[in-house]
């Protein structure tokens, strides 16, 4: 039984989702201007790890994640630049999926992006200013907070409190709303913007009205989980509940799922574009093996903060190598393997424990941190199965198809080494003809001409095994 931690009520709810065996979910995706940096990512392989589980648990997942491809910081960096905002857009999109990809995210079922759908949000807006809950003014119009009674629900916050640090805000656009907690939904186009024709004027869509449109039109009224970063929660998710309940008149989503922050630094900062203290995913996978970074990011629970270094990027690389050398163990010891023994069933009858906790861990709000010390205990069991004198050929295969589908949901693949050359595999054979000759100084000479190939050897009780110096 899944268990969610729902932001709106604050409490861990048993998941029910709306059709049986079946999960619709919605994701904040990026606003287009620039590549991503690991705070943003975060967020991606934490509910793509979500995503995983759910599946790996014999779920359908329809995931829907949207880009953000018309907004002021668009239109600052294409007028930089000077391009277009769909060519800023379109550019950073594609570094986007590049990026994600190396993470090994898996693709959304759909990728929706505002300017295909913004008929979608004209008729929206419509409907919202015709039952009241919106007005145009000046050529923008505007959403009436007051009017939605749950208003500041999902943030836990009172009209009066958020009436107050509205009531500071100065400007043009708070001269001429009704009230200064209402939030625009359509923005007239300045001279040189890009825009779209509607019934009040030339302008383009506010940025929270856009995931309302999108998340109903392609998953329906009410979705089963909507996510996020925790920056989200208020005021962008606060906004998309009135709006959509306010259009829709049903409940927008039964669960609200936000991710913690990526920090930085002895002060534990936030990792953000406005604060200058971000790295990039694409300077990251340039340098670091993405899978390590993807490692790094989805064995912490979704909910907790991640405090970032070269330290705990490190200790992740660590913790990976462990769990592929004891999958590398196992699988050498496979091609030994005799067909059965008579302690299978007691072998077995472990790795179904093993196999509970996992998912007793996992179902409790996707507790990553637990799960892959799961994870870490099937390693071990392989390392000292593997010692064994005689292993059993249904043993190990059961405990490899666990071990990689746990890790699957961690978004972890091993993929197989490339196979020596000719070359290589001739001077492996040589040492270990060497070491039996007891010729050790032609032994290490083999050793220290491989190690400059990039191939590590690892002389173990059962023969001579290799791996590639990462």
């Amino acid at each position: 039984m899944i268990k969610i931690h729902n932001t709106l009520t604050r409490e861990k709810e048993e998941f029910k989702p709306l059709e049986a065996g079946r999960v619709k979910m919605y994701v904040c995706g990026p606003t287009v201007y620039n590549y991503i940096h690991i705070g943003n990512a975060r967020s991606a392989i934490a509910f793509d790890t979500i995503r995983r589980y759910f599946e790996y648990r014999g779920y359908q997942v329809d995931y829907v994640s949207n880009f953000t491809d018309v907004d002021d910081k668009i239109i600052r960096v294409a007028k930089e630049l000077q391009q277009t905002a769909p060519e800023v857009a379109d550019r950073f999109i594609a570094a986007f999926q590049e990026d994600t990809q190396a993470l090994n995210v898996l693709p959304a079922t759909a990728n929706p992006r505002v300017m295909d759908h913004i008929e979608d949000i004209i008729e929206f807006i419509q409907v919202l200013i015709d039952k009241g809950y919106a007005y145009p003014v000046a050529g923008d119009v505007y959403y009436r907070t007051r009017k939605f009674a749950a208003y500041g629900q999902l943030s836990d916050q009172s009209i009066d409190e958020l009436e107050v640090g509205a009531s500071q805000r100065t400007g043009q656009e708070q001269a001429i709303k009704e009230d200064p907690l209402d939030f625009a939904l359509w923005k007239s186009a300045k001279p040189g913007e890009i825009f779209w024709n509607a019934p009040w004027g030339q302008g383009r869509p506010g940025w929270h009205i856009e995931c309302s449109v999108m998340a109903t039109k392609l998953l329906g009224d009410t979705i089963d989980i909507h996510g996020g970063g925790q920056d989200l929660e208020f005021p962008h998710h606060e906004n998309e509940i009135a709006q959509s309940e306010a259009k829709t008149g049903k409940k927008f989503a039964n669960y609200w799922m936000h991710n913690g922050y990526v920090t930085i630094g002895e002060d534990d900062e936030k990792m953000s574009k406005s604060l200058g203290n971000f790295v990039t995913v694409h300077e990251m996978v340039a340098a670091v093996d993405p899978q390590v970074l993807r490692f790094f990011m989805a064995t912490t629970q979704y909910r907790r903060p991640i405090r970032y270094s070269e330290q705990t990027l490190q200790d992740a690389a660590n913790n990976l190598q462990r769990l592929k050398t004891a999958k590398e163990n196992a699988e050498f010891r496979l091609g030994q393997a005799v067909a059965t023994l008579p302690e299978d069933e007691a072998h077995l009858a472990a790795l179904a424990e093993l196999e509970t906790a996992f998912v007793t861990e996992m179902d409790d709000d996707f507790n990553a941190a637990n799960g892959i010390t799961v994870v870490y205990e099937l390693a071990k069991w392989l390392n000292t199965y593997s010692e064994a004198a005689i292993v059993s050929t249904p043993v190990l295969e059961a405990a490899l198809t666990k071990f990689a589908a746990w890790l699957q949901v961690f978004g972890i693949v091993f993929a197989a080494e490339e196979l020596l050359d000719e070359e290589i595999d001739a001077l492996i054979a040589e040492r270990n003809q060497a070491r039996k000759d007891k010729n050790f100084a032609r032994s290490d000479e083999i050793r220290d001409q491989l190690k400059a190939e990039g191939i590590i050897l690892e002389d173990t009780a059962q023969g001579t095994r290799w791996r590639r110096d990462a």
